[in-house]
């Protein structure tokens, strides 16, 4: 690092801190970035992996959110057409829940709230005559339809660290900020982990430590007036395919929750999410068999084959930070976000509380300009419009506009290309990568496969451009390969790992610096 202080440090590489990083970068100014584990290692990975506006939330009045949320699914799938696109979601309508008039009228507003160019509107089906209506039990008879989003959420977070680091910021993984501190109007910050400068010195810090963020306060700054976090665990179950066509599920629960079953992964459908209250430690956090009772009971009420324990494949839990709105119901406390500036003539500190997946981009863009105004620089916003890395096919094709039209054209254009790719692979490398699978054709030759579709050229690309550093990292943030692949195929990985990648971020950052 440069003798000169930084703009901004931030702290945290999850959604919020990774896409308030590019934000700041985009506009001009000095970042860097620190996350304690992996990108996306915690919260930000273990997400139902949706963009949506949240039916649910119009229940409790959360019109402002639900509106931004809403707006932010179409910005989000122009700007990542390869990891965004649409979803279509089935609500079968169960009588005994909500009215039919109730369901009609808050689908109405959602599909009004913001405006809509790429998602087609709600309707009501006859579920007799749908595909969705093969695997569930007979007693549904209508269902609703209507549309949403889906995202690979780890990606998401390391594209967004991508493009920060292509506009300068120095990104620092398995690095911890140790101790704070103010003096002489800067934040002076010590940092723990292998290739990041002992101490970096930054006119302004950014507190995105998600779950820790009020213990980051107390710990690292010793500031005890911190705003009051509600932890809640929110649990997933992934099970063999439960139905052919491409359609999700939304099903509504007698205790007033929702459920959500989504095709995933091609050969799987994931089911979630719970909301319980969790007081430990927020890197400890794991599924218990309640939960996993609770999510196969649901979906068996609705589903003709029941899901039982024994059918669960994979399981991931995530801890959200909610803000402590002093709700009795887990389920009912806020999904918004506030953003909490001090700057009382010392350097400024933000400090970011609550928020979900899909307003991360407004939430940074809101985080920039008080950032912005509190160091006196005039850099103007810019992601609304801007591509996040690998989601502008305009080097392989003629854009139609139509992200779902412009992907499939893409992966045509790959497989001409990188003819030597199997099917499942080019799937693959169309949705995760995007046009950045470029960068690994290019280093010529594919290599090994360590396993069926993992290729050396890929491993050693995600090592010197997407801060991969061991095995789970590409297993199960950077893909989900572990998913498919049998115990002895994920040690061939592990193995391949220890015996070929070398440690140490600092080649990481300049690549990206460089193809910036």
């Amino acid at each position: 690092m440069p003798d000169s202080p930084l703009d901004v440090l931030v702290v945290g590489g999850g959604i919020n801190g990774a896409g308030i990083a590019r934000d700041l970068a985009g506009r001009g100014l000095r970042v860097a970035l620190v996350e304690q584990h992996d990108l996306a290692s915690h919260t930000s990975s273990a997400s139902t992996k949706l963009i949506h506006g949240g039916l649910r939330y119009l229940e409790y009045y959360e019109f402002s959110l639900v509106r931004k949320a809403l707006a932010e699914r179409e910005v989000l799938m122009r700007a990542a057409p390869h990891i965004v696109r649409a979803l279509r979601f089935v609500m079968p309508h169960d009588p005994s829940m909500r009215p039919v008039w109730m369901i009609r009228a808050g689908l109405f507003l959602y599909d009004h709230l913001a405006r809509r160019e790429l998602l087609p509107p709600s309707r009501t089906v006859q579920l007799a005559a749908h595909p969705a209506g093969q695997p569930l039990k007979p007693q549904y008879r209508r269902g609703f339809v209507y549309s949403d989003g889906w995202v690979d959420d780890a990606r998401l977070v390391v594209l967004n660290a991508m493009d920060a680091a292509a506009h300068g910021t120095r990104v620092y993984t398995r690095t911890r900020c140790v101790q704070v501190r103010q003096e002489g109007g800067l934040w002076h910050a010590q940092l723990d982990g292998a290739g990041a400068p002992g101490r970096i010195r930054a006119r302004a810090l950014v507190n995105a430590a998600g779950p820790w963020a009020a213990q980051f306060l107390r710990q690292s700054l010793g500031r005890h007036d911190t705003k009051a976090l509600r932890l809640v665990k929110g649990s997933h179950i992934v099970v063999r395919s439960l139905f052919a066509h491409d359609h999700a599920y939304i099903f509504q629960n007698a205790d007033g929750r929702i459920i959500f079953a989504i095709p995933y992964e091609g050969a799987f459908t994931l089911i979630g999410t719970t909301d319980v209250e969790w007081t430990g430690e927020a890197g400890a956090v794991r599924i218990d068999d309640d939960e996993v009772a609770y999510l196969c009971g649901q979906a068996s009420r609705y589903f003709a084959r029941p899901v039982a324990p024994a059918d669960v494949v994979w399981s991931y839990s995530g801890v959200r930070p909610l803000i402590d709105d002093e709700s009795g119901n887990p389920a009912a406390v806020t999904r918004d976000y506030r953003l909490e500036l001090v700057h009382d003539g010392g350097a400024p500190l933000l400090s970011v509380w609550g928020g979900k997946i899909t307003t991360f981009r407004k939430l940074a863009e809101e985080a920039g300009e008080r950032l912005c105004a509190a160091l006196g620089h005039a850099g103007q916003a810019w992601t609304a419009r801007a591509p996040l890395p690998g989601g502008d096919f305009s080097g392989w094709i003629a854009p139609s506009g139509r992200p779902d039209t412009d992907l499939a054209r893409f992966r045509a254009a790959l497989a001409r290309r990188a003819p030597q790719l199997d099917p499942a692979t080019l799937d693959r490398w169309s949705r995760s990568y995007g046009s950045l699978a470029g960068h690994i054709l290019d280093r010529g030759a594919l290599g090994a496969a360590v396993a069926p579709g993992l290729h050396e050229a890929e491993l050693h690309y995600l090592h010197e451009r997407e801060w991969a550093r061991d095995a789970d990292d590409v297993l199960w943030r950077r893909s989900k390969l572990g998913l498919h692949y049998s115990p002895a195929q994920r040690a061939a990985v592990r193995g391949w790992w220890e015996r070929h990648a070398p440690s140490g971020d600092d080649g990481v950052n300049v690549a990206l610096r460089r193809s910036g």
